[in-house]
């Protein structure tokens, strides 16, 4: 009778435990919680992601040019070191800018969209008091077609609301004139990249 007592308790317990691993999920608090939420917050990592410190942007032409070159991103005290050796350009000045959409699928660079603004400024100088996130003014190429470029930045960042990264960098055929609305009249997109995390 005793052993008897025990299975069937054993039995009920089975059952129960089976009956509960079955429930479909539900919400579980006034706050509306739903029970898939909190699973997928307990599967994750308990540290917080490391912050990176670096971007870097490769160019490459877009149809019919043979602009190229490398950008990137550093975190300063001071600011945003920006720093640009770019070859295959005309002498002269061209406008350098951070533009919304990290898309460079179109050959002539328009999927990469307007200028990266998300204070939503008018378009400016880079050290102006009202300007886009992505002004970055001009590159100013000698005689040989390449360019040393180098800026510290106080606007860009790597995380948050005015995060480049993602984002494309994209270098135009003529001069930014750093005051014509929407984006400072500096002709064709001629080069253009996707900037992404460096280790």
């Amino acid at each position: 009778m005793k052993n008897l007592l025990i299975h069937g308790s054993i039995t009920a317990s089975l059952v129960l435990f089976m009956l509960a691993c079955n429930q479909k999920p539900s919400k579980t608090s006034s706050e509306g919680i739903a029970h898939d939420t909190v699973v997928h917050q307990a599967m994750q990592a308990p540290e917080k992601a490391k912050e990176f410190e670096k971007a870097v942007c490769v160019l490459n032409p877009t149809k019919g040019n043979k602009v190229s070159g490398i950008v990137t991103f550093t975190k300063s005290d001071s600011g945003m070191v920006v720093i640009a050796d770019i070859e295959g350009l005309s002498p002269g000045k061209h406008g350098f800018h951070i533009h919304e959409f990290g898309d460079c699928s179109s050959p002539d660079g328009s999927s990469a969209g307007d200028h990266f603004n998300p204070d939503s400024k008018e378009h400016g100088a880079p050290h102006s008091d009202s300007r886009h996130a992505g002004d970055l003014g001009n590159l100013e190429a000698g005689q040989d077609g390449r360019v040393h470029y180098q800026i510290v930045d106080s606007l860009i960042k790597l995380h948050g609301d005015r995060s480049v990264i993602g984002r494309s960098l994209v270098i135009h055929a003529g001069e930014d004139d750093l005051k014509s609305q929407p984006s400072g009249n500096s002709g064709a997109r001629i080069a253009y990249g996707v900037i992404g995390i460096a280790q």
